[in-house]
């Protein structure tokens, strides 16, 4: 009886979404990575000119969305031993006077490796799936998110920078966070989000599955199966290798990546043939538009459904 009242929850919040919301469109999308995967930002490697533009633009997106900072600018500085990078951080301030102090946050990192190996005259790494296309799903679903006005939890929309050079930009940022007790529910990421699968029964899959119901949900509240397991991902542990881990080692909550390319159905990694024409953006907006209903519910459950099954 539970498993079908929350299905019919889930079901009744895509209705409601679907008539009350515009859709993330495909061509929208596309827009955003054409910018961020130019030549003329280089590949976006940290601390150059082609990054800080690539920051400029995120910042924009918020702006016109009506996202407001979460510190007192959108540019949160950070410096390691030899990089000063710039995370891009907005916020959305929850409706619900109590739950608003939990915060939902998503992620994505805007950073490429700038310049790579020269292929047919061609030496700059433009990064579209890697993570022009995650950073473009995260500014699309902020956007609906923040038109749509519904949250009850407050939600931390954060594009990192320095990804490239070890998670650099997220580890600084959940110290931050961290040191402020932030009352983090949950950390979505989203890495490689451009391109299907081809031969799997799941749209996207979550690194680091098995440590918490996340998955389960996603699906329960989409009533949908969109969400899978990679075996490859949890082979090579893809849970440690992108900016989720380091909000995990923080605040030891649910903390996972989002993907749909665990390598095998993209031969570009780190390759400066990730480009643009690689992508599929009608999978991608269709992929984010089933995805939207479930943030909604993470966003706005009386109580925090979301949980870690075990520690790592």
């Amino acid at each position: 009886m539970k498993l079908k009242t929350l299905l019919l929850v889930g079901l009744f919040i895509q209705i409601v979404f679907a008539q009350d919301f515009e859709k993330v469109k495909p061509q929208d999308l596309r827009s955003s990575v054409d910018f961020l995967s130019s030549d003329v930002l280089k590949g976006r490697e940290t601390a150059t000119q082609g990054e800080l533009v690539a920051a400029q633009f995120i910042r924009s997106k918020f702006i016109e969305a009506g996202i407001k900072p979460y510190f007192d600018t959108y540019f949160d500085t950070f410096e390691s031993t030899r990089f000063k990078g710039i995370n891009v951080v907005g916020f959305i301030e929850g409706i619900d006077p109590e739950l608003k102090n939990e915060v939902v946050l998503l992620g994505a990192h805007y950073d490429h490796i700038g310049i790579a190996g020269i292929v047919q005259n061609d030496s700059i790494a433009n990064g579209a799936n890697d993570n022009a296309s995650g950073t473009a799903s995260v500014l699309a679903i902020a956007d609906c998110l923040a038109r749509l006005g519904t949250n009850k939890r407050s939600i931390i929309v954060a594009l990192f920078s320095g990804e490239e050079k070890g998670l650099l930009g997220s580890k600084a940022l959940s110290k931050k966070l961290k040191t402020q007790n932030l009352n983090l529910y949950t950390m979505l990421n989203f890495e490689m989000i451009g391109v299907p699968f081809i031969d799997r029964d799941y749209e996207i899959f979550l690194t680091g599955y098995e440590l918490s119901n996340l998955g389960d949900k996603l699906n329960t509240y989409t009533n949908s199966t969109i969400v899978g397991i990679s075996d490859v991902a949890k082979k090579y542990n893809l849970f440690k290798r992108s900016d989720n881990y380091s909000f995990y080692k923080e605040f030891k909550v649910p903390s996972h990546t989002i993907s749909s390319c665990d390598l095998t159905n993209f031969d570009f990694y780190h390759h400066v043939d990730d480009e643009i024409d690689q992508l599929d953006f009608v999978f991608m907006a269709t992929t984010i538009n089933k995805l939207i209903p479930g943030f909604v519910q993470i966003c706005n459950t009386g109580s925090k459904e979301i949980q870690m099954y075990a520690t790592n």
